[in-house]
């Protein structure tokens, strides 16, 4: 009795969460069933926290192109456990659904209207104008952009992959800028636990302890503003998102090893931020 009472809590649920028209809602409420905040998402996917809820909400015009909210979206559903492939085809034809209501209210022209019809001759030379237009924008492309790279097709449609990659390039373009800014910030210095089950040590260089425990995804811990030399001993660095002042900061390490007696100061964490920094993790 109790399976089958679960059982249709869970088709409830899933009802409740097929009745989400949109991609943005469809997140927002995987984000929330999961018990995630929009920080941990930026930090798992590197997207700048303004572009997530921009995706939340489906204004997607606030986007420097389609091109972001598809790679966005991918991205957002792989972190949440979702279909990537449903979300992204949701935000593909919201994005088609968007351009044709953009298009129809820039007409001004209604069904039978013969007086609002342009003439033969009139659409034949805005036809001509548009074509010249686009052979311009192409030479300029191929002067500026693409030199030596070749001739290519004017009319050949850009493939959803390669706009992706685009998406990503650009992402990790936009990221190195927001992390150049915060390379200068100050401000608390925060770790976050990525996975469950992290055991930790936070002390000063005296020895003296500031947390020790083993840490559940989403728990935080702020290094203590006063705290003398604060140091980190620990086997799992890649799972720690951390930040200084709400900005982001590289992990201390990419893979799992062993760190101990590591600084972890807002200076010798930016300090190891700066490519040029000499600064590197004590493997134990």
């Amino acid at each position: 009795m109790s399976s089958e009472h679960d059982n249709s809590e869970e088709e409830l649920v899933q009802a409740s969460f097929e009745a989400l028209e949109s991609a943005g809602d469809r997140l927002r409420a995987q984000r929330k069933l999961k018990g995630l905040e929009l920080e941990h998402v930026a930090a798992e996917t590197r997207i700048p926290i303004r572009h997530l809820e921009t995706i939340e909400t489906g204004t997607y015009e606030n986007l420097p192109s389609r091109t972001y909210a598809i790679g966005f979206a991918r991205n957002y559903a792989k972190t949440v456990g979702l279909d990537e492939k449903e979300i992204t085809d949701l935000v593909r034809q919201e994005l088609a659904e968007g351009h044709g209501r953009e298009s129809a209210l820039a007409g001004g022209m209604e069904p039978g209207d013969a007086a609002k019809v342009p003439s033969r001759g009139l659409a034949w030379a805005a036809m001509a104008a548009a074509v010249l237009l686009a052979v311009g924008g192409f030479a300029f492309y191929n002067t500026y952009f693409a030199a030596g790279s070749g001739p290519g097709s004017l009319f050949a449609a850009s493939e959803d992959s390669d706009a992706e990659e685009l998406a990503a390039a650009e992402t990790d373009d936009e990221n190195a800028a927001d992390q150049g800014a915060a390379l200068t910030a100050t401000g608390p210095v925060v770790f976050t636990a990525l996975e469950d089950g992290i055991w930790v040590r936070f002390y000063e260089d005296e020895g003296e302890r500031l947390f020790e425990s083993t840490m559940a995804s989403g728990d935080t811990f702020e290094v203590p503003g006063d705290a003398q030399t604060p140091l980190i001993n620990t086997g799992r660095p890649d799972a720690f998102a951390i930040t200084i002042n709400g900005q982001s900061v590289p992990k201390l390490a990419e893979e799992p090893i062993t760190l101990g007696d590591t600084p972890i100061s807002a200076e010798a964490l930016l300090a190891r931020a700066n490519p040029g920094a000499s600064d590197e993790p004590q493997v134990n």
